[in-house]
């Protein structure tokens, strides 16, 4: 909360605020944006990100072994005008509703699958131009995660908040962005198996999630994404509390988390599944249930495009499943 009142304090032009502002954070670099465009991008701390690399062209310029912060924060803008342009992103136009996978072990995609398949009830996640959302229909929840970065402040746009709560979505107030509040609201609709997606870098305590849990006799599957820079006592946090971890760019995620997981999916920018519960949910994103079914939480396991072990189907594509000491490393990951 701190960084994001220092960021509001510079983009302020005579202590005014522009009348509508979203703070994301789009491969370790915080961006400001305001009326349908890019204002302000502050310094990154990557200098190679392969996800951006495969998603944006204009991302295969910058040299991953030179510095070139203006090159990279150039990428970002565009990047991010991109999904302006593309799909409605900060304005009033956002698009809410898609049934197609952006990112193949995306945390969307995840919740998607896991809808459709009965794994969870609802899920609580974040959207611009509304702030925490609580769906239970697959395509809202992947229409308003897919291809979004870590979100840490918006602007609620009557028209975006209309629309989610025409489809039988609930919004938390304000446009505050309150995972915590969120899975109370999704209690308090009568909800039982919930997941929501956390934050890492900036985000709930997950404690609190999990006192919710135990004092309402529900489940709550945590999701932690967005990780990139993290400190490691939130990396302790979420070893204690989370369900699932996005590495994202983090090497201490790597090394600190990915050693004790039971499954790892993919290789370059791993997803780490750290519980029985997990384990769950991910299922549901995988057609070889049988396959799933068979992991021992005491062992560990690797989901990945290597051709090794029993071939499943993830999502929309097909991948191994295979024995695996944990973490799987890779020379083309973040850096």
């Amino acid at each position: 909360m701190k960084r994001v009142k220092r960021i509001l304090k510079r983009i302020g032009r005579d202590n005014i605020l522009p009348h509508d502002l979203h703070i994301l954070r789009v491969y370790s670099a915080l961006v400001a944006v305001s009326g349908g465009r890019v204002i302000e991008v502050f310094e990154p701390t990557l200098k190679y990100c392969p996800l951006a690399n495969s998603l944006y062209k204009n991302f295969s310029s910058v040299n991953p072994v030179k510095e070139n912060p203006l090159l990279f924060k150039k990428a970002v803008r565009e990047a991010v005008e991109e999904k302006i342009s593309r799909f409605g992103f900060f304005t009033e136009k956002r698009n809410i509703s898609q049934s197609g996978i952006a990112i193949p072990y995306g945390a969307s995609e995840m919740l998607m699958y896991a809808l459709k398949k009965g794994q969870i009830e609802a899920a609580v996640t974040v959207c611009d131009g509304a702030g925490t959302v609580i769906s239970s229909i697959p395509e809202i929840v992947q229409g308003i995660g897919a291809r979004m970065y870590g979100l840490f402040y918006t602007t609620p746009f009557y028209a975006v908040v209309g629309k989610l709560e025409t489809n039988n979505c609930a919004v938390v107030p304000g446009g505050r962005i309150d995972q915590i509040e969120g899975v109370a609201t999704a209690i308090r609709l009568g909800y039982r198996n919930i997941a929501v997606t956390v934050n890492g870098y900036r985000g709930a305590d997950l404690g609190e999630i999990r006192e919710l849990e135990r004092a309402h006799h529900v489940s709550i599957t945590i999701l932690v994404v967005c990780t990139t820079g993290i400190r490691k006592k939130r990396i302790l946090e979420i070893k204690k509390h989370a369900d699932m971890v996005w590495s994202c760019g983090s090497g201490d995620i790597r090394r600190m988390l990915g050693q004790g997981a039971i499954l790892q999916m993919s290789v370059i920018i791993p997803v780490f599944v750290l519980t029985p519960k997990g384990i769950h949910f991910s299922a549901g994103y995988c057609s070889g249930d049988i396959a799933m079914n068979t992991i021992d939480a005491e062992r560990q396991y690797l989901i990945s495009r290597i051709p090794q072990g029993r071939e499943i189907t993830v999502g929309n594509f097909r991948a191994y499943l295979c024995e695996a000491n944990l973490p799987v490393r890779s020379k083309k990951e973040p850096c």
